[in-house]
């Protein structure tokens, strides 16, 4: 597998390139964490809301950070540390329309669980939403893991221009009008841009 490398002069194992490549991707995410902190911060701040960060591990979504206000009474699926679906939150859209073909097809073609009346449970629909996701550059998940919340979300480029992680305010379904939707997302696109230019 190229985990390790047998020395056979000195009878020893050593780490090898896959697990060379593993530490650098872990590195990865938590230098995206500390840099994406502050950006979380002025989002929480600015919207009063829940702000979320999340990385794609290959066919599921990882929560890496949160800011959560004091006393929000509704029970999030967010937990840092905790796995997402990739095709029913808002950070998942983000992660999977930037994902690569094979990703993307892998996941359309399986059997997509249903969370709430809401939720993308047809390969197609799911393409057309992550066409949709990459045009106007950000996700949203009306209601579609958890009733009465809305999740937009928002993609954080790395240095290479490819997509590293994704940034989300999650709002009341009950404020979530055309007119406040499109306010939110405005906002997370901006701390998402303003992320990606200092990852």
């Amino acid at each position: 597998l190229g985990a390790l490398n047998y020395d056979e002069a000195t009878r020893r194992y050593r780490c090898g390139l896959l697990l060379a490549g593993l530490g650098a991707s872990v590195m990865e995410n938590y230098d995206v964490r500390r840099v994406v902190r502050p950006f979380l911060e002025s989002l929480h701040e600015v919207t009063g809301s829940v702000a979320t960060l999340g990385i794609r591990d290959g066919e599921r979504g990882i929560y890496v950070d949160k800011i959560e206000p004091a006393g929000f009474v509704i029970r999030l699926h967010s937990e840092v540390g905790k796995s997402f679906p990739l095709h029913c939150t808002g950070l998942g859209k983000v992660l999977l329309a930037h994902s690569d073909a094979a990703t993307i097809s892998r996941v359309a073609r399986r059997k997509l669980p249903a969370y709430t009346e809401n939720t993308i449970t047809e390969g197609q629909a799911l393409r057309d939403e992550l066409e949709a996701v990459v045009e106007q550059g950000y996700g949203v998940d009306r209601e579609e893991i958890t009733r009465g919340l809305t999740c937009i979300a928002a993609p954080i480029y790395g240095v290479r221009g490819d997509v590293v992680a994704a940034l989300s305010c999650t709002i009341s379904s009950f404020d979530a009008s055309a007119e406040r939707l499109a306010t939110v997302a405005e906002l997370v696109r901006q701390c998402a841009a303003s992320a990606s230019a200092h990852n």
